[in-house]
């Protein structure tokens, strides 16, 4: 297949400087994927599709678009390239759009970064509906009489995608990917139904926990959230679980992107070399590791993938900014989007954590909420446990954590030792002194 990527990629980059392009990147990309879901010990969804397409960025007369087909017929591959040429031309000038400084693209390595998995290929739809049957009984033997209902999900794909530049570049990549979720809904007093989920992502199927293990996850956490309360407005250490520290941190992460800071629209454009969190805060992007669901070698614009630490001890080091944003801020490149994010962990436990604060909450979930990468105000619901001298008091719902991010990030105070192995976003779980939690 990869032979049969290359030549399609060298036949559109020919084609496109026939009809006239200045220069041309074609994407190659072919996917198979399977997905299974189960609704309460029923086959709910099945889902099975292969997929490939070839993707074209033609730059031409300062103009650029971008267009795709999956018709890869020669005749019709041809008709299709002269026309997305044809059609660039019309558009509006932008000087800013070109193809990288072939210099960007030197000194890739050459390291195998073990993201295929062969196991893929002797997958069966026996093996497939066991995965998420498993799930399914592991939450059902743990929810119990309170469980209303388990919706569960196994997904398997391979993926495969050549980029080739008339300028020198060429790339190829393939990958597996597995994961398995489950959300669980329980009964509650009146009509309140908690509901929570649990999942595991990973590229080689022997990484993934085993299928019970999702699926008592889920059934757990929803479990856990029976009797949730409303507290009153309380200023409390918070430790936010190492799962959704994410989407806590999406918010920060938004303004580091060179997109925003030549829009004017991030709150850290100005803030390089200076200290935007506490000394615990140090992010590393890391494209080197080996089955790492971020890992690369390179990206979307074919630049050179690097190790970086973006923030140092609180201290901003570093931005995304893509070839196309460099120019336009008058920047050296970076790289448009992150790899493998990794906050080194701390030496402590959660338990061990909790300990020690005396009364504190430990957030667990997120709902709704929002972030501005302008002001770096956020706001956002949280649910979780409130917790007394390291034992849990109650659970705790419909309440509010409101802050701006250049302000709690200053109050992280301590990192837990429970990195979260089943994302590109490795993030253990983190303590902040003095947040204001909303309630009553």
């Amino acid at each position: 297949m990869k032979k049969e990527y290359y030549n399609l990629g060298e036949q559109a980059l020919k084609m496109a400087k026939s009809a006239g392009a200045d220069g041309c990147r074609a994407r190659v990309g072919g996917e198979r994927f399977v997905e299974i879901s189960y609704r309460n010990r029923k086959p709910e969804n099945i889902k099975e599709a292969t997929t490939k397409a070839l993707r074209v960025e033609i730059y031409v007369n300062n103009r650029f678009s971008s267009q795709s087909t999956s018709d890869l017929r020669p005749d019709a591959l041809k008709s299709f390239i002269e026309n997305a040429v044809a059609s660039t031309k019309l558009l509006d000038e932008d000087p800013f759009r070109t193809l990288p400084d072939p210099k960007y693209y030197q000194g890739r390595q050459t390291v195998d970064l073990e993201q295929y998995d062969p196991a893929y290929e002797s997958l069966t739809p026996a093996v497939r509906h066991a995965f998420v049957k498993a799930i399914e009984e592991g939450c059902f033997a743990r929810g119990g009489d309170k469980l209303v209902s388990a919706t569960v999900q196994g997904y398997d794909s391979h993926e495969e995608e050549l980029q080739m530049t008339s300028n020198g570049f060429d790339g190829y990549q393939e990958a597996t990917v597995f994961y398995g979720t489950a959300q669980a809904t329980v009964k509650d007093e009146g009509d309140r139904r908690p509901m929570e989920f649990d999942a595991a992502m990973a590229l080689c199927r022997q990484d993934l926990p085993s299928p019970e293990t999702i699926g008592v996850g889920a059934a757990e956490r929803a479990l856990a959230l029976l009797g949730g309360i409303k507290i009153k407005t309380e200023t409390l250490p918070v430790i936010i679980e190492n799962r959704v520290v994410a989407r806590f941190g999406g918010g920060f992460l938004q303004a580091m992107f060179g997109s925003n800071i030549q829009q004017k629209q991030s709150f850290l454009a100005d803030k390089k070399g200076q200290s935007v969190a506490s000394r615990f805060l140090t992010l590393i992007d890391n494209p080197f590791i080996p089955k790492g669901v971020g890992s690369r070698l390179f990206d979307l614009d074919g630049l050179t993938a690097r190790k970086r630490t973006m923030i140092e001890a609180g201290v901003l080091r570093d931005f995304y900014v893509d070839w196309y944003y460099s120019r336009k801020l008058g920047w050296e490149p970076t790289t448009g989007s992150p790899t493998n994010l990794i906050l080194p962990p701390g030496a402590r436990s959660v338990k061990d954590i909790m300990k020690d604060l005396g009364r504190g909450i430990l957030i667990t979930g997120f709902i709704g909420g929002n972030s501005n990468s302008t002001t770096g105000d956020t706001s956002i619901g949280i649910i979780g446990q409130l917790f007394e001298k390291g034992a849990p008091v109650h659970p705790v719902s419909e309440m509010n954590i409101a802050d701006n991010h250049l302000k709690i990030w200053q109050r992280l105070v301590e990192v837990g030792n429970d990195p979260y192995p089943y994302s590109s976003q490795r993030f253990p779980s983190l303590v902040f002194a003095d947040v204001v939690v909303s309630g009553l």
